[in-house]
């Protein structure tokens, strides 16, 4: 199958990069449903015959144009949720930001045991994104699965035979960015595309925003 793995669109935590993972969190800032409107032209060649999202508000409002678009039903999968920030939720300084990066992309690079302060370790992580993505694959032969930066990357990371441990850490995804993978559980996947800019371009992008969540993160 071919899997589109697609990052929210902006909230007011992304602006702010404040650490927001908490259900059902915000909804979309102005640019934010902008970005969400783009995404039906932006894949229009791409025969999407499901759409998947997280419990979190933002997926789903990110979801709603491109299922209106093609009349397709949103379909909820609690897995695909952001990776939960625990004891560093709704702070936004350099190092409680750093300190969850680095926790979200260590589990990127098979250090699966590290535990996000208060929250899960990798192994957790895995077991419930795995889960979702195998429950779409069932269903599907190419599905859009709304899901958040951190979480993004680190399956992606963690899963692609084709890319190497540290590219959770090395490679941004901003809002509205798709990653498209292609495989099954069974055999594997294998990363075909990541286009880290908003669908649309940098018409929706932006570049002043504090998010951190779809940077690369710096030494």
């Amino acid at each position: 199958m071919r899997l589109l793995l697609i990052r929210h669109g902006q909230t007011p935590g992304n602006v702010l990069g404040r650490l927001d993972t908490a259900r059902p969190g915000p909804g979309l800032t102005d640019l934010g449903l902008r970005q969400a409107a783009a995404i039906p032209d932006a894949l229009r060649s791409d025969p999407v015959d499901a759409i998947f999202v997280s419990t979190l508000l933002r997926t789903r409002l990110t979801a709603n144009p491109l299922a209106a678009d093609r009349g397709l039903e949103v379909q909820v999968a609690p897995g695909l949720h952001e990776i939960d920030a625990g004891a560093l939720e709704g702070l936004r300084d350099r190092a409680s930001v750093r300190t969850y990066l680095e926790m979200a992309i260590a589990w990127g690079s098979g250090d699966l045991d590290k535990r996000m302060p208060g929250a899960h370790d990798g192994h957790e992580f895995f077991r419930r994104f795995d889960a979702d993505i195998a429950a779409a694959a069932e269903q599907s032969e190419v599905a859009a699965v709304f899901s958040h930066g951190a979480a993004i990357r680190v399956w992606t990371a963690g899963r692609a035979r084709n890319v190497p441990p540290t590219f959770a850490g090395e490679n941004e995804l901003d809002n509205t960015g798709v990653v498209e993978l292609t495989g099954s559980p069974e055999e594997g996947w294998t990363l075909l595309s990541w286009a880290g800019l908003p669908m649309g371009g940098m018409a929706l992008a932006d570049l002043g925003a504090a998010d951190p969540i779809g940077d690369p993160l710096d030494d």
